[in-house]
């Protein structure tokens, strides 16, 4: 019997695991965000554009938001909670970036939670 593995997943996971280092994000974040891209092709596939573009390609949408629409969403949070207004340098992209992808899972399972954050401008507390 041999097993095939699938290179392309092998490097995408390494780039994944990066993304989650350069992000100062922690190691059960990462795991929890890698086992459910694994479960959402379509989620994954956004993944796969991003690290291979550094953008988003927006396919998937959820109650009419794009991860561009969290990204932003992510962002005004974080200068509303430090209230600065602007984007300084300590803002790092890529964990707004991870951030925004792990919104989108959760998102998919609980539209109505999320749109309704998002609209009332209010952030990720529950």
């Amino acid at each position: 019997m041999s097993i095939i593995i699938s290179t392309s997943k092998l490097k995408v996971c390494e780039g994944f695991y990066d993304l989650v280092d350069y992000a100062g994000l922690s190691r059960e974040f990462g795991d929890e965000l890698w086992t459910e891209l694994l479960l959402d092709p379509e989620i994954y596939e956004e993944f796969v554009f991003y690290l291979s573009h550094h953008t988003f390609k927006d396919a998937v949408k959820i109650a009419g938001y794009s991860l561009s629409d969290l990204y932003v969403w992510q962002m005004d949070k974080y200068n509303l909670i430090r209230e600065i207004g602007k984007n300084p340098t300590t803002c790092n992209k890529e964990t707004l970036v991870m951030n925004a992808f792990h919104t989108l899972v959760d998102m998919k399972k609980r539209p109505d939670i999320y749109v309704k954050r998002i609209e009332s401008g209010r952030g990720l507390d529950l």
